[in-house]
């Protein structure tokens, strides 16, 4: 089926011939793996459930190109920084929240700067404006005060970026916080101490965030990546701070997000991964929702395989989730998405980066052997598929890309919408593995939007709402 036509009704899964069936996925103990021979799988599939039913109300706003990042033809309708005059941020003290949650080596050197990066410009904006930027985030996972989580690393690379230097404070919150917050200049930037340190950021205490509150005249989120969750900076702090809006990154992931997404160039094409599809199910359901062509890979294919009779070998398979797999398959043909899952997979005698590895049809996968990737033909069905977009989405991988052996079907992916990207078409990287993808192969620049949020991703993705979203103020309705 490697040369098959594209068609709005059409089933990328392939008859035993001599095509070869790719898989992908995320390496938990097995994420492909093999079992006994295959049927082919049926034809068009298409899925119905509300993707977008975000209750949250979208509107269309023009934009003009400007040097800063492009706000969206359709975006969620909160306010954002840019909304603020000059007159509204002037001397102000604005409490910022952003996803400053980077990798530190061994010597507490950064190794990744990206989500530092992403902060800049709302922070930029700010202090361009004459505001006091109290910056707040958190880092990693600690249990109360841990110095190995101190935000203080980041201090260099922040005062880099920004041209100006960057104050640390120890705390977030208490006496010598407020000293400093006193003592800075308009376009001055604080660095509050991780917020984690104190319990009561994630137990979204009224008393902690109104301590976090009381330092500052309004607060700006720009930290996509906790968004979904209801902390004291996230969400909290927006009881005692007005304005509460929106900073350029928030909006950006909004804007695609939600704004693409929910109205798409068409045909509008999604490629979902990964080990299982539990993790993805609400995904899955909200994109068939709108998209045209649906392509998966990754350990979750082995499900849908199965669950159409398919021999699968050692390949990880969700065993009580091929009902749901079935039942995905049904809403996608009633619904006219064409669904392409993999027509051949590379697979392997273990799981290990030095395992004994062939190409085989994803109707003949032996005993004893896993799918770890997808193979050529799939490869070539999807590029070909991915060729008639116009939009494509993408979050997982096609296969175990950690290890070189299995890579392929994942970098071909990010090859083929690095491409794509430059013929115009909107390309979406859905956070996680897949940004890890892209970044590998070198052509994240060139993507239109690479999420900052992996867990806030999936959630917006599936149509929740995100507590961090929905404190923030309402934009006032424009006309369109």
């Amino acid at each position: 089926m490697a040369a098959t036509a594209f068609t709005p009704s059409f089933c990328g899964i392939a008859k035993t011939s001599t095509t070869t069936a790719a898989a992908t996925l995320n390496p938990p103990t097995n994420r492909f793996l093999p079992k006994t021979p295959v049927r082919h799988l049926s034809s068009a599939f298409s899925s119905s459930s509300p993707l977008f039913s975000h209750h949250i109300a979208t509107k269309l706003r023009s934009f003009k190109g400007c040097g800063k990042p492009v706000r969206g033809v359709a975006s969620m309708a909160k306010k954002s920084v840019g909304d603020l005059s000059g007159a509204d941020l002037k001397g102000k003290k604005v409490f910022v929240r952003a996803d400053l949650n980077v990798p530190l080596d061994d010597n507490q050197s950064i190794t990744d700067d990206t989500r530092i990066r992403a902060a800049i410009p709302t922070i930029k904006h700010l202090i361009a404006n004459g505001a006091k930027v109290l910056l707040s985030s958190h880092l990693g996972r600690p249990k109360g005060v841990t110095p190995k989580y101190s935000l203080a690393p980041l201090v260099p690379r922040l005062s880099e970026l920004l041209g100006i230097q960057v104050v640390k404070a120890d705390d977030c919150i208490g006496p010598e916080v407020e000293k400093l917050v006193a003592s800075l200049p308009e376009g001055g930037v604080l660095l509050l101490e991780n917020v984690r340190f104190y319990k009561e950021e994630e137990k979204n205490e009224p008393e902690f965030a109104k301590k976090l509150a009381s330092l500052a005249d309004l607060y700006v989120n720009d930290a996509f990546g906790t968004a979904h969750r209801a902390h004291a900076s996230t969400e909290g702090v927006t009881k005692f701070l007005k304005p509460s809006v929106a900073g350029f990154l928030l909006q950006k992931e909004l804007d695609y997000l939600v704004g693409a997404v929910s109205n798409p160039k068409r045909p509008f094409a999604a490629i979902v991964g990964g080990s299982k599809v539990s993790s993805k199910i609400g995904v899955i359901e909200s994109l068939l929702e709108k998209c045209d062509i649906l392509l998966l890979g990754g350990g979750m294919i082995f499900t849908f395989y199965k669950a159409q009779g398919l021999s699968v070998g050692s390949s990880l398979v969700e065993e009580d989730k091929l009902e749901l797999a079935t039942s995905l398959l049904e809403k996608a043909k009633a619904k006219g998405v064409s669904i392409l899952l993999p027509t051949d997979v590379i697979i392997a005698d273990k799981f290990a980066p030095d395992a004994n590895s062939k190409i085989v049809p994803a109707s003949a996968i032996p005993d004893g052997w896993m799918g770890l990737d997808i193979g050529p033909d799939s490869v070539k069905t999807f590029n070909d598929a991915l060729e008639t977009t116009k939009t494509v989405i993408w979050n997982g991988p096609m296969g175990v890309f950690e290890f070189e052996k299995f890579a392929a079907g994942t970098e071909s992916v990010a090859k083929k919408l690095a491409e794509l990207s430059g013929k115009g078409v909107t390309t979406i990287i859905g956070g996680g593995d897949s940004v890890a993808a892209v970044e590998k192969v070198g052509v994240a620049d060139v993507m239109s939007h690479i999420s900052t949020g992996g867990g806030a991703s999936l959630e917006l993705l599936e149509g929740k709402e995100l507590p961090g979203v929905l404190a923030l103020d309402e934009a006032v309705p424009v006309p369109v």
